[in-house]
């Protein structure tokens, strides 16, 4: 299947050229990049978060191989939909699905199973392909679709089969979870609870993550898909994290009484 893009021209320019040209002034081709095995990125309209996204993505040295792990924003049909073949397009091209890497992530972690439907109509991770496209024109996806109702347990068994997939694959591979942090909160209340979890993130603590979100109703919208990527990353080796960036949708409306919070986050 050739998954057609949602919400371009939306969520980010329709147009190749005006989205190289916002590319262009979200990116820093001057940051240091680091070889990472996972980051946290944000996937709302670029307007927004696309100065987080764009720190978080010059951050690092983006591979051939991507991984996409994102929110489910409506009831999928399976707790983690991977599409296992074909490709998706944006407006600045056709992206490959690497299917090989996604028959191990399925063969690792019996709870992926091939769901395309589950993509279509889902933002969270088309949002982050164009900056994988802007940093690495030849870059294939593996794009998971992750259920609002999947625990902790499952989240640990679909990192773990990520991170085995990942070894067995053998080339570089990065892993990026797509979240944004609090929704329709304060300023003062966003900074607040999103360092809680941040916290968490950046001491790579996925049971603490989960239960932090959960705990203090946090309204993080990725936290699943990030508690998995903290356990693919520890199992894969990764010893520290960083915050890039992070910001809310107040510096952009100047709205601060109710604001979305964004959070660009490196793993190592």
């Amino acid at each position: 299947m050739k998954r057609k893009p949602c919400v371009a021209g939306t969520f980010y320019p329709g147009q190749k050229d005006n989205l190289l040209d916002t590319l262009g002034r979200l990116t820093d081709p001057k940051a240091e990049k680091k070889r990472a095995v996972a980051v946290v990125a944000p996937h709302a309209g670029y307007e927004y978060s696309g100065p987080v996204a764009g720190a978080v993505f010059s951050s690092v040295e983006v591979p051939r191989t991507v991984v996409v792990l994102g929110p489910g924003h409506r009831e999928i049909g399976s707790l983690f939909a991977i599409q296992k073949e074909g490709s998706w397009l944006t407006p600045l091209g056709e992206t490959p699905i690497e299917a090989d890497l996604a028959a191990l992530i399925m063969g690792h972690c019996r709870l992926v199973t091939e769901d395309d439907r589950a993509h279509l109509g889902e933002h969270s991770l088309e949002v982050e392909l164009p900056f994988i496209q802007y940093f690495e024109k030849k870059a294939a996806l593996v794009p998971i679709c992750v259920s609002y109702e999947a625990e902790y347990d499952d989240l640990e068994s679909l990192g773990r089969g990520l991170a085995a997939a990942v070894r067995a694959y053998g080339r570089p591979v990065l892993i990026v979870s797509s979240s944004d942090m609090s929704h329709y909160v304060s300023q003062k209340t966003a900074e607040k609870k999103d360092s809680l979890a941040i916290r968490k993130i950046l001491d790579l603590d996925a049971r603490g993550l989960f239960d932090t979100v959960r705990g203090e109703g946090i309204s993080m919208c990725g936290y699943q898909p990030t508690t998995s990527a903290i356990v693919a990353s520890r199992e894969l080796g990764a010893a520290e994290a960083e915050l890039i960036k992070y910001q809310t949708s107040g510096e952009t409306t100047g709205d601060f009484a109710q604001v979305v919070g964004y959070a660009g986050i490196r793993i190592v």
